[in-house]
């Protein structure tokens, strides 16, 4: 399940409230600036930092070359 575009609009990373990458096929939100996974749980994020985990360099890069990342945050 995708999550609502309203809900992209809010999201952002809980540490540095930067934008973060949404994945729909892998259920995961990206932080590339901090290089950290939060999943998506159903049509929950899980943005917390005690269940966040920090990617590996295959799937840094994986992410941010990936066509379907969406940013998310205010701008989009």
């Amino acid at each position: 399940m995708t999550l609502e575009p309203f809900l992209l609009g809010l999201l952002e990373d809980p540490v540095d409230h930067g934008p973060l990458l949404y994945l729909a096929n892998d259920a995961v939100l990206y932080n590339p600036r901090r290089r950290v996974v939060y999943d998506v749980r159903g049509s929950i994020p899980v943005l917390l930092a005690d269940e966040a985990r920090l990617a590996t360099d295959d799937e840094h890069a994986a992410y941010v070359a990936s066509p379907e990342a969406r940013v998310t945050g205010p701008a989009t």
